[in-house]
């Protein structure tokens, strides 16, 4: 067994054959539009991430062989929630988890054993710090002794667990070191000997969303049924009565009620999940939950964990989501509030929200080829997601508006540091997205350059991917199986492409016929220098909002292909509020090879309201006077990478 092949499952075989798995990273190089991000990951925010972590004295909390920093960042206190129980603090071990799988990822992309050594050095703390019965916080151990176990709402415990298992699993198939996939595999027998339906176990759930993920790793990973269904309980066990919260307080001397945002749908746990079906609470916990909910449907072949999926999806994906896949836009909870209340320059759409609608929608596609998950993925990848990253992977997005006077900007780092790792373990890792494996299928979910490794029927087949994807549409993919052999390959036909054409060895396909559910299915056998073609219309399109949106009434966004656009000040000048797109105006696209790292603009001619000749009246019966402008749009996940100033997603039609 090599690092790249995970060992066998054991337990589940039975339940998994119509299951589409991610292609670990170590088998599928990617070039082209994300190499370029992959490589500025590895080149540049691994190392930044471990050098702001120290910076923050994250290290100090892990390393038993100094003096413990004690609370460093001070605890949350606000009206009417007076127990000092939260700090950011707490979930340093998940930033860690997330550090580990950014560096893991990167070492395999580009070798580095400079940070290869430091990375080592924080497993072995981690070695060090681990109890006899394999209990592992830092927190717990380091800050406040004693009371492990006693605040799953509010602090993060298993959360913490879950990103330290994911970094585990990761930095074993990247590097093919299994220390710490030792070390968190027995904290997770450690977890399952304490939570569980058997008599003498606790019946709790993380108030943090995120081990339920984690755990279907680790069984993949490591063939342990346990983990999987520890997995399967914590889905099972969220929002049953009496409500493991409530009794947790208790049992610590608390008033279940005296909680900061005075409602279990803040952590979902308001109801079974299997009752549920609005999107609510806290935005990024309900990712994680859907995400955990989507692995345990597929290897359980659930479908009444499959239903509320998807009417949890349709509620977000027709009431609560930006157009760039963003989501979550109150500050306030960092998550939900209304349907259709989705403002533009005060929307908070955290990076690690639209990471998380990345993980959901992949982990939907577990259960087949679905265009609808696939171009959702593709949307939140692309724009809402990587947005938070600058181009040369130095900088940061916490909140990502679609709209700005020009005053938000990328920081260095964060109190709450959660979004740099989460996008730069989801950058570097951006391979295994790509494509799904079945037991005799293949699904091509992503388009790009791309080379991916894989055995299917027994035989070893190498797919070699050629396009200039996002920019370009034309589609190149070569077959070659070490002998011949038959499978189905899916391609995904996009949603926002207005036209297609499919040949295989030059010989047309009729699309329509072989395409279900947004993909298009081809059965044969396939032998050594086999070639598909898949050519799509990378058209631009005019936007609009649902009538509801009160926010984008009389406005139009613009794409092209899979990106988002937005107009910058830079481009424009200043008041791009007073700029209008009529809706005849004509669009063109303009490739710009110098511009940003190499992109495609869009261009059009509109009008500006003057205020030259306006005077200085608040209010007058006379429109103001406009003049024609020529508008220039970037991509949106390109913004504020430049002289700093306005942006604008949504412009005024007129």
């Amino acid at each position: 067994m090599t690092a790249s092949q995970p060992a066998a499952q054991t337990g589940t075989s039975a339940r998994l054959k119509l299951a589409f798995r991610p292609l670990p990273v170590p088998q599928v190089d990617v070039r082209g539009f994300w190499g370029d991000r992959v490589d500025a990951v590895a080149a540049k925010t691994a190392g930044i991430l471990y050098d702001r972590c120290v910076e923050a004295r994250m290290l100090e909390q892990i390393d038993p062989d100094v003096p413990s920093p004690g609370v460093v960042i001070p605890f949350h206190v606000s009206d009417g929630f007076t127990a000092r129980t939260v700090t950011t603090q707490m979930f340093w071990d998940s930033d860690w988890g997330k550090t580990i799988e950014t560096a893991a990822y990167s070492l395999y992309r580009r070798r580095n054993p400079e940070l290869e050594k430091k990375i080592d050095a924080v497993i072995d703390m981690y070695g060090k710090l681990q109890q006899e019965d394999g209990y592992l916080s830092s927190w717990y151990q380091r800050i406040q002794p004693g009371l492990r176990w006693t605040n799953l709402r509010d602090c993060h415990e298993l959360y913490c667990a879950g990103h330290l298992i994911e970094g585990a699993v990761a930095y074993y198939q990247a590097t093919g070191k299994r220390k710490l996939l030792d070390i968190m595999s027995r904290y997770a027998d450690h977890i399952a000997d304490t939570f569980g339906p058997e008599p003498g176990k606790r019946k709790g759930y993380c108030g943090h969303e995120e081990i339920e993920l984690a755990l279907v790793r680790l069984a993949r990973a490591t063939g342990s049924d346990r983990y999987m269904k520890l997995a399967k309980y914590f889905i099972d066990q969220r929002g049953q009565q009496p409500h493991y919260f409530d009794e947790e307080a208790r049992a610590r001397g608390a008033d279940p009620k005296d909680f900061h945002f005075k409602t279990y749908e803040y952590n979902q746990s308001h109801r079974p999940v299997r009752e549920q079906d609005k999107v609510v609470g806290h935005a990024v916990r309900a990712m994680y939950l859907y995400s955990g909910m989507a692995d345990i449907a597929t290897e359980y072949a659930d479908d009444t964990l499959k239903v509320a999926l998807e009417r949890l999806w349709d509620d977000l994906t027709t009431k609560s989501l930006y157009v760039t896949g963003g989501l979550g836009p109150s500050k306030d909870n960092e998550g939900f509030t209304d349907d259709y209340d989705l403002p533009n320059e005060t929307a908070y759409a955290e990076t690690c929200a639209s990471v998380g609608l990345v993980f959901w929608a992949s982990r939907m596609l577990g259960m087949g080829p679905n265009a609808r998950y696939a171009d959702m993925m593709e949307r939140a990848l692309y724009n809402g997601s990587i947005s938070g990253l600058s181009l040369d992977g130095s900088l940061f997005f916490y909140e990502n508006p679609l709209e700005s006077r020009g005053g938000h900007h990328r920081w260095k780092w964060h109190r709450c540091p959660c979004c740099p790792p989460n996008i730069g373990r989801m950058v570097a890792s951006i391979g295994s997205y790509f494509y799904g494996l079945a037991d005799d299928a293949l699904a091509v979910h992503l388009y790009g350059d791309s080379t991916a490794r894989f055995e299917i029927a027994g035989r070893q087949v190498t797919l070699v991917q050629t396009s200039n994807y996002p920019w370009d549409g034309a589609v190149a993919i070569e077959v070659g199986p070490e002998a011949p052999v038959t499978f189905t390959l899916h391609l995904r036909v996009p949603a926002w492409c207005r036209k297609a054409a499919l040949r295989v060895n030059g010989k047309m396909l009729d699309l329509e016929a072989a395409t279900v559910e947004g993909y298009a299915a081809i059965r044969r056998e396939w032998r050594q220098g086999d070639r598909v073609e898949l050519d799509l219309e990378m058209s631009m399109a005019r936007l609009f909002a649902n009538p509801n949106v009160r926010q984008d009434t009389g406005r139009v966004a613009l794409a092209r292909g899979p990106l988002l656009y937005c107009v910058e000040e830079t481009d424009n000048g200043g008041g791009l509020h007073r700029i209008a797109l009529p809706r005849e105006a004509r669009l063109e696209a303009h490739k710009e090879p110098n511009l940003l790292g190499g992109v495609v603009t869009l261009s059009a001619i509109g009008s500006r309201a003057e205020t030259e000749n306006w005077g200085a009246d608040l209010y007058r019966p006379q429109p103001p006077a406009t003049q024609e402008t020529k508008l220039k749009a970037v991509p949106y996940f390109a913004w504020d990478n430049r002289d700093p100033g306005e942006m604008l997603v949504w412009l005024r039609e007129g």
